[in-house]
């Protein structure tokens, strides 16, 4: 159950962080997926259960970001309006070349598949602007350090 966006049932919350650290497993070992992201500046301020559990989390980031298949950049508030304002989503592309990406997005009442191959492409097509107004990965990583190193 999910009351004004704070899980409140403890085993939702044990299947959460569950489901989440077997996501991160498939960026590690043999045949690890390649991962790009771009996170807003925002999400690695906000203090989610308090500033030592935040600095773990950030130093997770950090070396998940070392990883040769992770690219992170931070869009940094300065960006200011961007085309990916209206929320987060994640896409999904697949190697066979014959293949729609497709768009995954979380609202507050459900999950939303996007496979229509137009519409992939204008997630798409936002993702590389928004990206483009990003920091560079170095730069994205020092800023991550600065942020950890100011948690209160």
């Amino acid at each position: 159950m999910v009351s004004e966006g704070v899980w409140t049932d403890p085993d939702e919350i044990e299947g959460v962080v569950e489901v989440r650290m077997k996501r991160q497993e498939r960026l590690e070992g043999s045949h690890p997926l390649q991962f790009y992201a771009v996170v807003w500046e925002a999400a690695l301020r906000q203090q989610v259960g308090g500033p030592d559990v935040m600095r773990a989390q950030l130093h997770r980031i950090l070396e998940l970001a070392q990883l040769p298949n992770v690219r992170l950049q931070v869009l940094p508030f300065r960006a200011g309006g961007h085309a990916c304002m209206a929320g987060a989503f994640s896409i999904v592309s697949f190697v066979e070349p014959e293949a729609v990406d497709v768009v995954h997005v979380d609202t507050i009442a459900a999950t939303v598949w996007v496979e229509d191959e137009a519409e992939s492409a204008t997630y798409s097509s936002f993702f590389d602007r928004t990206a483009r107004l990003s920091l560079a990965p170095k730069d994205s990583l020092r800023l991550i350090e600065t942020i950890s190193e100011d948690m209160h």
